[in-house]
C-alpha cells in the first residue's frame, strides 16, 4: 500500500507539470463511519468531513484529484445485560478524527459524471471514547446514569492506509457532488487487545471548483 501511495503522489507531481488544465476547490459533507472490529457488533457514527481539492486534467476523459481533508470518523456500540433484577446498559461512541490525503483517479463516463478510485493515507489527529453507563433497578424503577470521556489516541496507530471508490458529478458552474466509500486496509489497533480494527466510511460531499 505504501508503494501504491508513493506511486500515486509521483503521478500527481508529473501530471501537474503536464496537465492541460488544473482547477482548485473546496468540499464538505457527511460521514457515515464504522469500525470493522473482530467479533464485535458495531454501529455507525454520523459526522462530517471538509477540506480542499485540486483537479488536474490529463485528457478530456481522465483527471487526477488530490485532496486534503479533515475527517471526523469512528463508530458506536451498545452493550446491555441484566443481573439479579438490575439492568446495565453501556453506550460507547468512538470519535476518531483524521487528516486525510486521498489521490483519486477520475474517469468521465459522460459529461459531468465520473467514476473515481484511488489510495488514501490518513494521519490520526485525535481519538476519544465517550461512554454512557445506565444502571436501572427494575423493581424500584430507578435509573442512575454516568458519562465519561477517555483519550484513546495511544491505543490506535498514527497512520491508516485505505482505498476509495466513488462517483462524482460536476456542473458547468463548478458545483459538484460526490459519493465515496472508504475501505480501510490496515489494522489500526495499537492496544494490547488481539482484535483487528479497520475503518469503513461512506461519504456524501458537496463541493465547488473555482
Amino acid at each position: 500500500m505504501k508503494k501504491l501511495l508513493f506511486t500515486a503522489v509521483a503521478v500527481v507531481v508529473f501530471s501537474t507539470t503536464n496537465a492541460q488544465d488544473t482547477t482548485f476547490g473546496a468540499k464538505a459533507g457527511l460521514n457515515l463511519s464504522t469500525l470493522d472490529i473482530t467479533d464485535e457488533n458495531i454501529d455507525s457514527r454520523t459526522a462530517f468531513h471538509l477540506g480542499v481539492t485540486a483537479e488536474i486534467a490529463i485528457s478530456e476523459k481522465f483527471s487526477i484529484q488530490p485532496e486534503l481533508l479533515y475527517s471526523s470518523q469512528g463508530a458506536k456500540n451498545e452493550d446491555s445485560y441484566e443481573d439479579l433484577g438490575t439492568s446495565i446498559t453501556t453506550n460507547t461512541t468512538w470519535k476518531v478524527d483524521y487528516i486525510l490525503l486521498p489521490v483519486m483517479a477520475k474517469f468521465y463516463v459522460s459529461e459531468g459524471l465520473s467514476l473515481e478510485a484511488g489510495p488514501q493515507i490518513g494521519f490520526l489527529a485525535s481519538a476519544n471514547a465517550d461512554t454512557d453507563v445506565t444502571v436501572r433497578d427494575n423493581a424500584a424503577e430507578v435509573s442512575v446514569s454516568n458519562s465519561s470521556s477517555t483519550d484513546v489516541k495511544d491505543e490506535l496507530k498514527s497512520i491508516d492506509f485505505a482505498f476509495n471508490l466513488g462517483l462524482g458529478y460536476k456542473l458547468d458552474n463548478g458545483l459538484n457532488f460526490a459519493a465515496r466509500y472508504n475501505i480501510g486496509l490496515s489494522d489500526i489497533n495499537d492496544s494490547e487487545s488481539d482484535a483487528k480494527f479497520k475503518s469503513r466510511v461512506f461519504q456524501l460531499s458537496v463541493g465547488f471548483n473555482f
